[in-house]
């Protein structure tokens, strides 16, 4: 389970900047949205738009995605240790170069997630350029969708698709 921000960056007022160098990007976490994932290792990826990344928004959905008996994997943010509860929880340690590790057989790593998230960065800013938040939820179910049906032929991923809208309709505006 990882974090991460969708959403442009913007700049801060003027920056001293070396001759010839363009201005750093300063990046604030206001005007970016935060969405949360939760991905099993070789199986599915569930995403959620979150106002904030607390402990008090990511409980109930740690609850309802992940196993009690499950091993639990973060990075060392404070809010992966406050949520995992029972579950065992590991966390590797980037800010020390740590993204992978072997502990009694098993790799600790959030890299499945931060691989899924780089899919869903690259889908924001080269396909859509731009998510309103008002449709966030919509946009991660399409890239969790396609991630989870990355190894289905194109037939199967048809198929599945047209079952799944069986019956539904997308309305952007509310019926009058």
């Amino acid at each position: 389970m990882d974090e991460t921000y969708i959403g442009g960056k913007f700049r801060v007022g003027p920056q001293a900047t070396k001759p010839g160098e363009r201005p750093k990007d300063r990046l604030y976490l206001s005007n970016k949205a935060a969405v949360v994932s939760v991905l099993q290792r070789g199986g599915p990826v569930r995403s959620f738009h979150v106002d904030r990344v607390t402990a008090k928004n990511l409980k109930p959905i740690v609850n309802e995605m992940i196993a009690e008996h499950a091993h639990l994997m973060t990075d060392t943010s404070g809010v992966g240790r406050s949520v995992a509860g029972k579950r065992k929880h590991s966390q590797v340690n980037h800010t020390a170069k740590e993204y992978v590790r072997l502990e009694n057989g098993e790799k600790i790593t959030t890299n499945t997630v931060e691989g899924y998230f780089s899919i869903l960065k690259r889908g924001n800013y080269g396909v859509y350029h731009h998510w309103s938040t008002k449709y966030m939820a919509q946009y991660l179910r399409e890239f969790d969708w396609r991630y989870n049906a990355r190894k289905l032929s194109d037939m199967e991923r048809t198929i599945i698709a047209l079952r799944m809208t069986e019956g539904k309709r997308l309305l952007l505006k509310a019926q009058e």
